[in-house]
């Protein structure tokens, strides 16, 4: 049963980041920014499992999309959010 919930954090977070995405393409922006002060409160106050999902499936799928048409991220992510990204672009590229 602990793995069912593990794949249901990890899908709910793809969930999320399409919802996102999906706002920053019709333009609504100031939605698509309360999305984001969610996830980074996740982030803040989540345990390893959602962090993990946070920055594996939600993060990188949103800044594939945003680096895909040229945001602004350093704009859009929170704080928090921007910390982890430049840890997966430093990451990748060892």
């Amino acid at each position: 049963m602990k793995t069912q919930g593990k794949r249901n954090v990890y899908l709910k977070m793809q969930s999320f980041a399409t919802t996102t995405k999906n706002l920053l393409m019709q333009g609504n922006v100031e939605r698509a920014n309360t999305c984001l002060q969610i996830v980074d409160r996740l982030f803040a106050k989540g345990n390893n499992e959602l962090k993990n999902a946070i920055s594996n499936v939600y993060l990188y799928s949103l800044t594939s999309f945003l680096e895909m048409y040229r945001y602004d991220i350093k704009s859009l992510l929170p704080l928090r959010l921007q910390g982890e990204y430049y840890k997966q672009i430093n990451t990748s590229s060892l």
